[in-house]
């Protein structure tokens, strides 16, 4: 369980720090010029390109990590994301929590949402194809 806790940390501090960068971006310029859904749009690729560089790295760390674990850590990695963008709604954005998840279900809140569940499930998907790649 250590080195899932700890992969998860990892994984999950990564592409939370570029989140924070870009969701400033978005929030201060894209989302002003294109709109809301557009700016979410444009940030995702970004988003899930980045998760699954990281997720690669992650799972080919010595030794390879299995898919089973892999998806323990992107599952843990998911809750802390989720709980880490409640936090910031709540303290920064003077939101409430049922206002926070409420979003969540309308546009663009439900594409993030998606983002974010690929995101769960990139290392996963990473270990999956070292798995069924020709050299293993």
């Amino acid at each position: 369980m250590p080195r899932v806790l700890a992969a998860a940390s990892s994984y999950f501090a990564a592409i939370f720090a570029l989140g924070f960068a870009l969701g400033v971006i978005r929030t201060l310029w894209l989302a002003p010029a294109l709109g809301a859904t557009p700016a979410v749009l444009v940030e995702l690729p970004v988003m899930l390109g980045a998760s699954w560089l990281v997720a690669q790295r992650l799972i080919s760390t010595p030794p390879a990590m299995a898919p089973a674990k892999a998806l323990r850590v992107g599952a843990l990695a998911f809750a802390m994301l989720m709980a880490a963008e409640a936090l910031l709604a709540v303290t920064l954005g003077g939101r409430s929590l049922a206002h926070w998840a409420a979003d969540l279900i309308r546009t663009p809140g439900w594409i993030g949402l998606a983002g974010q569940i690929v995101f769960g499930l990139m290392a996963w998907l990473a270990a999956m194809r070292r798995l069924r790649s020709p050299e293993h």
